[in-house]
């Protein structure tokens, strides 16, 4: 650690010394060209850039060192007076750079090009010239400039390649120039690139950082070009990733103070709280902020095992716009074997989340469980929302086949339908959507244990409460729309469906069924 600290100090200090001498050496070449060197300042600095390649291994240290000098010269100096002479030399040595003839930098090419503002019809004057000695290489020098420039491309020099096409507004190369760019990380040269093109470019360089989750390169393209009508949601993604970073190393305080007040950042600052199992930290954000909507660590999320704590949720329930459903069951290991009773569903509002401990209530009171949910299921009031739920209506209905609630429902949204792309199942969608995912270690848990772990409740009780945050998210910002097939609003209730075949009527439920389906209205989703 020593010899570390010892290296770069003793880096540190050469880098010092180094560019205190190269100041002290600029500071004699610019004294220099003050001095009106013969046959004048502009003149001078061409010719001496003409023989500096005869220093081998110093050309280019030197020739920098002029240039910069002669840079600085010309922000003080009205006139040179032989600026005119002084660019034909300076074109000549570009043509000679370019045709092979004289040995410097690439950089020092662009570099001449710049300081000495050489253009295009520059350039061709002097090729006419050549022209007339027969000189074939010039008659066209656009061409001729543009087959130079995709050398550079070629090589992967694409900083040089940017600053000659910029510099000769060029506009030939287009989007997987822009590509090549960032596939080789080469940002500042895909930014500038972006920036000379224009708009659209500018559009198509902050879609590729948000698809390659760049999204501080994205925000700050966004930011710097006012782009925000166009990309509304960079802003916040950029926002919610850095949240992301300080929740993974617990800077709980620092990530609040970052939210600065934000409603989507906090809920966002709260999801990724409850994803990480801080419910302490869940509950003050929530009570600072008086946030709805979310667990809380023993307040919102109860446990039902008994007749009047069943009666309590379905009122609660009953209540309620908007309801998250899902179920656990102990997995089997056993090839070939039926697997186990469903042991728990959760129904998470947007306050509460309760988890019912369905084999306890089936024993005790399979009719009363039986209304409780037949109501809630078939209710054309509560919209229910599910991930993959028809595989658990299946489970639910082998587990108890001689109940009737779970052979029809009504109202319900499975959140996946609504998505072409599955993979990684709920949890990749809250990634997608939430930008974090689900902790899964506790999924293949033993769910038929009594009393379930405290993890284990948070992790039920996210499950469902989730499904709620993923559609206010996407309902309510649109946030998943580059998650679909190019549309930019989910039409999310054509994706509800009803399964009501030869249900056993009784006449409470042939009334439930008969009440008309409420609209279900976009502000009060």
């Amino acid at each position: 650690m020593l010899l570390q600290l010892y290296s770069y100090t003793f880096l540190k200090n050469v880098m010092f010394m180094a560019t205190k001498k190269f100041q002290a050496l600029q500071q004699e070449v610019h004294q220099v060209l003050c001095n009106s060197p013969q046959p004048g300042p502009a003149t001078f600095v061409a010719y001496c850039l003409y023989i500096l390649p005869i220093f081998g291994s110093y050309c280019e240290g030197f020739s920098h060192l002029i240039v910069s000098a002669f840079h600085r010269f010309l922000k003080t100096a009205a006139t040179t007076g032989d600026s005119l002479e002084a660019k034909i030399i300076a074109v000549r040595l570009f043509l000679d750079i370019v045709e092979g003839s004289i040995d410097h930098d690439e950089r020092i090419a662009v570099k001449i090009l710049e300081v000495f503002d050489i253009k295009l019809t520059d350039i061709e004057k002097v090729a006419s010239q050549s022209k007339a000695k027969n000189d074939r290489r010039f008659h066209n020098v656009k061409a001729f400039l543009e087959q130079y420039i995709f050398g550079f491309i070629e090589s992967e020099s694409y900083m040089t390649a940017v600053n000659l096409l910029e510099h000769f507004s060029i506009r030939q190369s287009g989007e997987s120039f822009l590509v090549k760019m960032i596939e080789k990380k080469q940002f500042r040269a895909a930014e500038k690139w972006a920036t000379f093109m224009g708009k659209p470019m500018l559009s198509m360089l902050v879609q590729e950082y948000v698809d390659r989750n760049k999204l501080k390169n994205a925000y700050l393209i966004v930011k710097k070009n006012n782009l925000q009508q166009e990309f509304p949601d960079v802003h916040h993604k950029y926002k919610e990733s850095a949240l992301k970073k300080l929740a993974e190393k617990a800077c709980w305080d620092v990530a609040e103070a970052k939210a600065n007040g934000d409603r989507q950042l906090v809920d966002y600052l709260v999801y990724l709280a409850m994803e990480a199992g801080y419910l302490e930290k869940v509950d003050e954000l929530c009570n600072r902020y008086s946030l709805e909507g979310f667990p809380k660590a023993q307040e919102d999320i109860i446990w039902v095992d008994e007749l009047n704590g069943l009666g309590k949720a379905t009122c609660h329930i009953e209540g309620s716009k908007v309801v998250g459903l899902d179920c656990e069951w102990k997995p089997n290991y056993v090839k070939g074997s039926k697997p186990n009773k469903v042991s728990i569903m959760q129904i998470a509002s947007d306050k509460k989340v309760f988890i019912l401990d369905l084999i306890k209530l089936y024993n005790d009171v399979p009719d009363v469980l039986d209304n409780c949910l037949t109501h809630i299921l078939r209710s054309p009031r509560i919209l229910k929302l599910g991930y993959n739920f028809h595989c658990d209506v299946k489970q639910l209905a082998q587990s108890y086949g001689d109940l009737e609630c779970f052979k029809c429902y009504n109202m319900l949204l499975d959140i996946q339908s609504m998505f072409e792309d599955p993979r990684g199942g709920l949890s990749g969608l809250a990634e997608k959507i939430l930008g974090a995912g689900l902790n899964k270690t506790r999924r293949n848990s033993n769910w038929e244990q009594r009393p379930l772990s405290q993890n284990q409740l948070e992790y039920a009780a996210l499950d469902a409460a989730v499904l709620i945050q993923i559609f206010y998210r996407v309902f309510d910002h649109s946030h998943a729309a580059d998650a679909l097939d190019g549309h930019n609003k989910i039409e999310w209730k054509s994706y509800i469906v009803s399964h009501m075949d030869n249900p056993r009527k009784s006449r409470k439920e042939s009334r439930l069924r008969k009440e008309p389906e409420p609209e279900v209205k976009d502000n009060e989703a």
